[in-house]
């Protein structure tokens, strides 16, 4: 993969989680990084593209604010596939730049790719199974301990019917073939 083919994607929901985003999604990233990106914060609020009751994560425009999650190095082809099995086509999400700067490595600052959306719902809780995916790709990457006792403390509710009944579905649909 030249230089030329490298898009740095920060992650800051499931797609942290190696088992996520190299297992369900097929991503195969030549490097992941704990990253923060500043002006931006992460957030639980935001609806699935299907009614299921609950909700995901979600990074939102804040000044002032630090967003921690994970900067994976992928191809074009990846990022391609990470925007449809995150439904950005059909406006899940969209695709924004933001500043990101690596905790672990003499990477410094990248302008990276992430996913945002304006469709929020203060009502809705992210269940905990989805919030066991967070803290365990946090974890995975070494985010600081603060951020990991932060997300530990989200609240969170059992899994919907209706969100376990269309876990299959969704699986099949992000896969990469």
């Amino acid at each position: 993969m030249g230089p030329e083919s490298v898009i740095w994607y920060f992650a800051y929901g499931s797609n942290m989680q190696s088992a996520t985003f190299r297992g369900r999604r097929g991503i195969e990233h030549r490097r992941a990084l704990a990253a923060v990106v500043e002006g931006w914060r992460v957030v639980f609020d935001k609806p699935p593209l299907l009614p299921m009751g609950q909700s995901f994560a979600n990074l939102v425009l804040e000044p002032g604010a630090k967003a921690y999650g994970v900067l994976y190095e992928i191809t074009p082809e990846d990022l391609s596939h990470v925007e449809v099995s995150e439904a950005v086509p059909l406006g899940n999400y969209r695709r924004v730049d933001v500043p990101a700067r690596s905790l672990v490595s003499d990477v410094g600052r990248v302008l990276a790719v992430s996913l945002s959306s304006d469709r929020r719902d203060p009502e809705l809780r992210p269940s905990i199974r989805y919030m066991a995916m967070v803290v365990e790709g946090a974890l995975e990457h070494g985010l600081p301990a603060e951020v990991i006792e932060w997300l530990r403390s989200i609240p969170a509710d059992e899994e919907t019917e209706e969100a376990r009944r269309a876990r299959s579905l969704i699986d099949t649909a992000i896969r990469r073939r």
